[in-house]
């Protein structure tokens, strides 16, 4: 169960990244460095506790687990909710999305300097998904998603919100973004 709970904190993170760079060479609007994320997220309906309540729930030894986990992936703990990671360059350059969901595809119906809009498929996983990513500025965007699964007759609609600030060129100890399980 907590490792599931990983997995998809980890895959929301980097899913902000989906848009990013899943169609060759071109490169977010954004600047690199550490980014503080903050994730809003609805399942049928169903407002999703955050993190950081997830979280409290757990003992002091599986919360560290959890967060150990976390960083590994280039994924650290921040404020109430708030999340950091640090993309590079490199991180930017690639798609986290497309390194782990190999099966998947992303098509762009338009890409600006304001805004990109793609829809992802994922055959295989019976995953099926629309974004748009908004760049404010430089510092800031928010990506907006909703998507369908179905997992054996279950059907989940998901709604995710991700507002994301830059922090600084400086990522101190937190490694680069890796969505890799």
């Amino acid at each position: 169960m907590h490792r599931i709970y990983v997995r998809f904190l980890i895959t929301v993170l980097a899913s902000t990244a989906t848009g990013f760079a899943a169609q060759a060479q071109t490169v977010p609007p954004i600047k690199p460095g550490l980014w503080q994320i903050h994730s809003d997220r609805e399942v049928n309906g169903q407002k999703q506790p955050d993190s950081s309540e997830r979280m409290k729930s757990m003992s002091p030894e599986k919360r560290a687990q959890i967060e150990a986990m976390m960083k590994q992936h280039g994924v650290g703990s921040g404020a109430a909710g708030m999340g950091q990671v640090c993309y590079t360059r490199e991180t930017l350059a690639r798609s986290p999305w497309a390194d782990q969901q190999t099966a998947c595809k992303t098509i762009f119906s338009s890409r600006s300097a304001a805004s990109w809009k793609w829809h992802t498929s994922c055959p295989g996983s019976s995953y099926e998904a629309d974004g748009e990513a908004i760049f404010s500025d430089h510092e800031n965007y928010t990506v907006k998603s909703t998507s369908v699964s179905k997992i054996g007759d279950k059907v989940r609609n998901s709604q995710t919100t991700i507002t994301a600030k830059w922090l600084g060129s400086d990522c101190g100890g937190l490694k680069p973004l890796d969505p890799k399980p």
